[in-house]
């Protein structure tokens, strides 16, 4: 099937909501990554990555509301978003530690968490702030 055809058949806003996300996800990462890589040499894994959480989470439910999806930031999109932050954040929290347990270092378990987590993410943020 031509490139023509599937973005014609899966819509370009759709296609333009993708390449948004990834921009602010791509940003979003490296924020949470770079605050638990900085937290991770004084503090545990666990509560580096919850710090390097929030940081990003504020960066992200701004940037998703106004630019990925370009939806109003009220208090119905502001739970939401909480919401699949929420199963997000325990999906990684639950790598997380998987990860380290099976033996990658501290600075690299996050690598393989995140490459699960920010699909799922993309699905749970999408819904709750489109339906």
């Amino acid at each position: 099937m031509p490139m023509k055809d599937i973005i014609n058949r899966l819509g370009k806003e759709r296609i333009g909501e993708v390449i948004r996300f990834g921009v602010v996800g791509v940003f979003a990462t490296l924020i949470q990554y770079l605050v638990y890589w900085l937290l991770v040499h004084w503090l545990n894994p666990s509560l580096s990555m919850t710090i390097g959480y929030a940081v990003s989470f504020v960066f992200n439910f701004l940037a998703s509301t106004h630019y990925t999806f370009r939806v109003k930031a009220n208090v119905r999109h502001g739970a939401g978003f909480a919401l699949s932050h929420g199963v997000n954040y325990l999906l990684q929290m639950i790598l997380l530690n998987f990860f380290l347990w099976v033996g990658f270092s501290k600075q690299l378990a996050p690598i393989p968490m995140f490459c699960i987590c920010i699909p799922v993410n993309f699905l749970l943020v999408r819904y709750f702030l489109k339906r």
